[in-house]
């Protein structure tokens, strides 16, 4: 099972990063070129949402099924060990978290503009963390 979610997770990944990366630039492109807020632009920003809460779900399963899961306790010095235990998780939860609260403030605003605006910093914020967290070496 645990070879099956890590596997899911890392293919996952990929969809996510790339509807991530296609919400944060659409919301750019709209901004920048002063367009109306429509239900195109409203599924591109809920479709990076979802993809990033179903990868935070398979995420919490694989850690709670690794052999790796909760071995960083006692092993700080271990780098490789603290980014996959520690660094990866919580920083990832807060990108998660970063982008739901960026799809919640884009549905109180009040103007195109507005919107725009909460998705490309909360999501171009939440897609820079879990960039910086991504465990490379296990990926290539």
């Amino acid at each position: 099972m645990y070879n099956f979610v890590q596997k899911f997770h890392s293919g996952w990944a990929y969809l996510a990063l790339l509807l991530l990366v296609f919400a944060v630039v659409n919301s750019l492109i709209g901004k920048s070129s002063k367009k109306e807020f429509t239900a195109k632009d409203r599924k591109i920003a809920l479709f990076g949402l979802i993809a990033t809460h179903i990868q935070l779900v398979i995420g919490l399963i694989l850690y709670f099924v690794s052999p790796k899961g909760f071995a960083v306790f006692g092993q700080m010095e271990n780098a490789e060990l603290r980014l996959i235990s520690l660094e990866h998780p919580l920083v990832n939860l807060i990108a998660i978290t970063l982008i739901t609260v960026g799809w919640s403030k884009h549905k109180k605003a009040a103007n195109s503009e507005a919107k725009f605006n909460s998705i490309f910093i909360f999501y171009g914020l939440g897609l820079l963390l879990i960039l910086s967290r991504i465990p490379w070496k296990l990926w290539f």
